[in-house]
């Protein structure tokens, strides 16, 4: 199993929560970004810089991902494209994006998308904070007991 980060706009805090995970656990964490991304030398967590494409760090994630693998992403596209090739998907605020729920979740990104290309005005996400990490990390914590007992690592 791997543990996947789309790390563009992954938050300190998260970053260091799986971090800590990845060397607790022994598991492989790989943060790919269109920039550099510092972690720590480890042999379980590494960072890969992608072209400054926009899309080229989401077709990566895609092209590598492998069912039973775990990926952290704000993207819902990203999300929908990797949930129903068995791959587990998880928002930053520790949301689980499942078979039920992405459809919904993609429905709601694109008409948000398409009212802001017509020119109205959307309240961006709420910021970031200790609820939302405390939440990601039950969620992390949770996920990674589940696949390390069904022996996916």
């Amino acid at each position: 199993m791997t543990l996947w980060v789309d790390a563009d706009a992954c938050p300190a805090p998260i970053k260091e929560l799986i971090i800590r995970a990845a060397r607790r656990l022994r598991i492989s964490a790989v943060f790919v970004a269109n920039k550099y991304i510092s972690v720590p030398e480890s042999g379980y967590v590494s960072s890969i810089r992608i072209a400054t494409d926009p899309e080229a760090v989401d077709v990566y994630i895609t092209q590598n991902a492998r069912k039973g693998d775990l990926v952290v992403t704000q993207d819902i596209p990203l999300a929908s494209t990797l949930v129903p090739e068995g791959v587990i998907v998880m928002s930053i605020r520790g949301e689980l994006f499942t078979e039920s729920n992405i459809g919904e979740r993609l429905s709601i990104r694109n008409f948000m998308h398409d009212l802001r290309e017509a020119g109205g005005i959307t309240p961006g996400p709420a910021a970031f904070g200790s609820k939302d990490r405390q939440r990601f990390a039950d969620t992390l914590d949770r996920v990674l007991t589940r696949l390390l007992r069904a022996g996916t690592t």
